[in-house]
């Protein structure tokens, strides 16, 4: 993984920050539901439905081990766990976001269904054949060498276990309006076509179940945002994008609404199942 990315993405008092974020919201940090965290650790498109909806679709039952991939703070780890009952292993790469997803999870009571690691996607510390699913829901955008990261899914599943994907891929246009959450430089996103990215999973012994083109509802979910989150409007509310991503959080909106609309990215949802 690109060093960029850890700098995108950590921040030294994030613990802190979320803390304090949660006592303005009037909410106990030491005891919360997840709903209480949904503006900030549900932060891909779509949010926490599109988080369950992806669960439904994937047939996710009780005991499935998942791996998520990239989790970030935790969101969609804790959501699947609680939704579905399963037992969720998120990795993520900043130390900053492993540390709070830990917090987190502690204090929404579902420390003994949800566990964190930090390491890379690329190189994952876990042994072959370890889970029936692994969640990837907006990561591949920051990996440069994606045939290593499907390589790593494909070894890290059980035969016949499945990859889920909620994924931005390249439009029809190359250059994207930034910042976006994934990059604030283009020197850390590494976007390709749907049909590449198609043609990587092949290689890596992927057979699709679904894929779906989820574009047309991604440009509503931003449109929304953008109405909401902007520039312009005051006063900031506690929770939000700019806990995470600082000033750069109120532009998301507006880029990734011009993105969508201008074909530069698009969003898929898809099933693959390992050969």
């Amino acid at each position: 993984m690109e060093p960029g990315i850890a700098l995108h993405y950590g921040s030294d008092d994030l613990e802190q920050r979320i803390w304090n974020a949660l006592t303005q919201a009037g909410k106990d940090p030491d005891s919360l539901e997840l709903k209480d965290l949904s503006l900030i650790d549900q932060l891909h498109t779509g949010g926490h439905m599109a988080t369950q909806h992806l669960g439904e679709k994937s047939g996710l039952v009780p005991g499935t081990r998942i791996l998520d991939a990239g989790c970030g703070i935790g969101g969609s780890s804790r959501l699947l766990a609680k939704r579905f009952n399963c037992h969720v292993t998120g990795l993520d790469l900043v130390d900053s976001f492993v540390i709070v997803a830990r917090m987190l999870t502690r204090a929404t009571g579902l420390e003994t269904r949800v566990r964190f690691k930090q390491g890379d996607v690329c190189r994952m510390p876990f042994g072959d054949e370890q889970f029936d699913v692994v969640f990837c829901q907006h990561t591949l955008m920051n990996i440069a060498n994606k045939e290593a990261a499907l390589g790593e899914f494909a070894r890290v599943l059980k035969s016949g276990g499945r990859l889920v994907l909620h994924e931005i891929v390249q439009g029809e246009k190359e250059k994207i309006h930034l910042p976006v959450p994934w990059a604030d430089t283009p020197g850390i996103s590494f976007l390709q076509p749907a049909k590449i990215l198609g043609d990587m999973l092949s290689d890596a012994g992927f057979t699709p179940g679904f894929v779906v083109d989820a574009t047309a509802q991604a440009k509503k979910w931003w449109q929304r945002v953008k109405a909401a989150i902007s520039p312009d409007k005051a006063p900031q509310r506690p929770l939000g994008p700019h806990i995470i991503f600082g000033d750069n959080g109120r532009h998301f909106g507006r880029t990734m609404t011009a993105n969508l609309e201008e074909d530069r990215i698009r969003l898929i949802e898809a099933l693959m199942i390992k050969d």
